[in-house]
């Protein structure tokens, strides 16, 4: 029912500043639409007619779902688009609404679309008026119309189902329109049962009327006696004008209708792409046969239903798949971390009306690495499809190999933008790498055009930390700016660093500052366990809804009962500088005495000033030696010596009058475990020693 007649709408700039008191005295209410804030004014007795308190109205159009059925809803966003987007000045229709007590009512509103220079709608103005009263007097005299006008309220009636069903995403929400769509009762229909094709069979999808479930009907051969199987088989609709014609033709499924006041029923074969998907029956309490008229009408719904379905049923498959590749791209399990507590999620986006985009390039990782330490990824391509999922899980790839190498974080970020510039795609990615050192807390962060990380204290207060970034994954390479500096974050124990990605911030008008404020407070007042804080992030997403894909990483450091470090030391040694070896030296045997190594000190120092000694010798380069206590069931201390040599370290036989070949002979011989650790381009040899803890 759209009503074009709007055009006497005549109303003054200011309005509804200053409304006219006769659309009040009329039991109108008005309305002004901004359409730059998205908010949507109404008056008192627009309340009225919405049947809404003022306490109950925000000012935001989304409020009057309340109101408005959804297959209402998406009739009326469809109209006023087009009459925006077709250059109309006015538009005018009728729509339903519940009341607060569940009953419908018809409603009547016409708007006037105000442009700017350029043509672009800006605001829209009219009224709203409680229809129903019109309609019914409007419902008798059809009741007396000619033919004519019979067969033309018939032909609207596929029109506005057709419109409704247009928005149809599932088979659910299909057969949701067709329940709930007026369209049925102005067809008189008293319910409908519907069916899928699957297999050579028919699977029930929607029952008839209450208590007409027949036994054994889930599922139904093609070549049984049951009307929705004869259409399916024969391609023909079968229309059952009497109670007495539905006994002779149906009767295994007749005796369990016969006590529902069923007087004739419509069964339709639902055919996409000359072939049948399903079948639909409609049944009827009040009506004695079909004009021919009526069944072209029925015919033309069944085929406008089916390609609902199809499109329906297209949508779902496509759905499955894309989730199933986002899986099979995103981590499949996440490894636990010794010293941290890890929560990760994922929300798909969901972009309306678009076939098989429920997925998109956004994800996450965590990387064990050596000593220790973690590297969490967070990071989003651009896009909303295949290509982007496919990308990022490239992408994430490379970066777990290079993090997992050794390279140092800006290395990694700037690896990975010279892997996606050589990838030949028109694909970015904004991404932050964490590489933290749980032992200690440090933690390095690069980001490349991503949002800033979160930290969470012990005591549940939330800040943004600024990060300085470099440009994103692979324009970087392309501009040819590789660099990435380097913040550090010290987490302390209880502290939650939280990484994601701009779908949990950003909402559409708002600004990312402000979307970043909202988010420190959520977290700051949000749960102690990540999991539980995870959880309660993601389930905001979810109900806030929106067309981009949302990812998330927490990372807790535990508490201090947790394994902790002793200390850390560090110191670098150049080749060439007696001075920084002997400091070296000092270093190792100040901390051994000062960490409690006990009879164990001298091997220390031995075993460290030979890995020192080696690395200056064969690598021609510096070394950077590190000691640190590790603390867990039993206490070690733990040396490492890393250089810029990727040549590993191997056992020589010394001879007996050799005076070189037996370094690593002597580690071997004195450490209680050593090995080898790739370091980005060099290696870091490291040593344990197991030493007691101090008196």
């Amino acid at each position: 029912m759209v009503d074009r007649g709007a055009s006497a709408l005549s109303l003054p700039d200011d309005w509804p500043a200053h409304p006219d008191p006769i659309l009040a005295l009329n039991r109108m209410g008005s309305f002004d639409w901004d359409l730059d804030t998205g908010l949507f004014h109404m008056d008192a007795q627009a309340h009225e007619v919405f049947d809404l308190r003022p306490d109950e109205y925000d000012g935001h159009p989304a409020t009057l779902a309340i109101r408005v059925p959804s297959p209402e809803g998406y009739r009326l966003d469809a109209l006023v688009s087009q009459a925006m987007k077709d250059g109309s000045e006015n538009y005018g229709t009728y729509f339903r609404i519940r009341c607060r007590d569940g009953s419908l009512r018809w409603t009547h509103t016409q708007g006037y679309i105000r442009r700017d220079e350029t043509g672009r709608p800006r605001r829209i103005v009219g009224i709203v008026r409680d229809a129903t009263q019109e309609l019914e007097d409007l419902a008798d005299r059809r009741e007396q119309a000619s033919q004519d006008a019979a067969r033309q309220e018939q032909t609207n009636v596929v029109q506005l189902t057709t419109a409704a069903l247009a928005y149809a995403r599932s088979v659910d929400d299909v057969i949701e329109v067709l329940k709930d769509t007026h369209g049925l009762t102005h067809l008189g229909a008293t319910s409908l049962v519907m069916g899928l094709v699957e297999a050579g069979r028919i699977r029930l999808i929607a029952e008839g009327p209450a208590g007409s479930f027949v036994p054994g009907t889930d599922v139904t051969g093609i070549d049984e006696q049951y009307p929705m199987s004869e259409v399916v088989r024969t391609l023909t609709p079968r229309f059952i004008e009497s109670p007495e014609e539905f006994a002779e033709r149906y009767p295994l499924l007749w005796p369990h209708l016969s006590d529902l006041n069923i007087t004739a029923a419509a069964y339709l074969p639902l055919i996409a792409q000359a072939r049948p998907i399903g079948a639909m029956g409609l049944l009827y309490s009040d009506r004695s046969g079909f004009s021919p008229e009526d069944r072209n009408v029925l015919v033309a719904l069944g085929s406008s239903i089916a390609q609902s379905l199809q499109r329906a049923m297209f949508y779902e498959q496509e759905k499955d798949l894309a989730t199933g590749l986002q899986q099979a791209m995103l981590p499949r399990t996440i490894p636990s971390v010794r010293g941290a507590d890890v929560a990760v999620r994922y929300r798909a986006g969901s972009a309306a009306g678009s076939l098989g985009r429920d997925i998109g390039g956004d994800w996450y990782d965590l990387i064990p690495l050596p000593g220790g330490r973690v590297g969490a990824v967070i990071g989003d391509v651009q896009g909303h499809d295949t290509h982007a999922a496919a990308v990022m899980g490239q992408l994430r790839i490379v970066l777990r190999a290079y993090a997992a190498e050794g390279h140092t974080p800006a290395t990694v970020m700037a690896r990975a933008s010279v892997f996606l510039h050589e990838l030949d795609t028109d694909r970015f990615a904004t991404c932050l790498y964490a590489e933290a050192d749980l032992a200690t807390g440090v933690v390095q962060v690069v980001r490349a055009g991503h949002i800033d990380p979160l930290v969470r204290q012990a005591d549940g207060s939330c800040r943004r930390v600024p990060v300085e970034g470099g440009l994103p994954l692979g324009l970087s390479a392309e501009f040819g700016s590789l660099e990435y500096p380097v913040a550090t974050i010290e987490l302390d124990p209880g502290n939650t660093l939280l990484l994601c990605t701009d779908g949990l911030v950003e909402q559409p008008g708002a600004d990312l500052d402000d979307g970043m404020q909202t988010l420190t407070a959520l977290i700051g007042s949000g749960p102690a366990d990540v999991r539980d804080l995870a959880d309660k992030l993601i389930d905001m997403a979810e109900e806030r809804g929106g067309d981009d894909d949302v990812a998330l990483l927490l990372l807790r450091r535990r508490g201090l009962d947790a394994p902790q470090s002793g200390g850390r030391l560090q110191q670098h040694v150049a080749p060439g500088d007696p001075e920084a070896l002997s400091e070296a030296r000092h270093m190792i045997r100040a901390a051994g005495r000062a960490w409690g190594s006990g009879d164990r000190a001298d091997e220390i120092e031995l075993v460290a000033d030979e890995l020192i000694t080696n690395a200056l010798m064969h690598t021609e380069g510096s070394a950077i030696v590190t000691l640190r206590v590790l603390a867990g069931s039993e206490r070690r201390l733990r040396v490492e010596v890393e250089d810029s040599s990727s040549a590993l370290p191997r056992r020589r036989d010394a001879g007996e009058s050799g005076v070189s070949g037996r370094g690593l002979l002597l580690v071997d011989l004195l450490t209680d475990m050593w090995g080898v650790e790739a370091r980005g381009g060099g290696k870091c040899v490291w040593c344990e020693f197991v030493v007691p803890g101090r008196a």
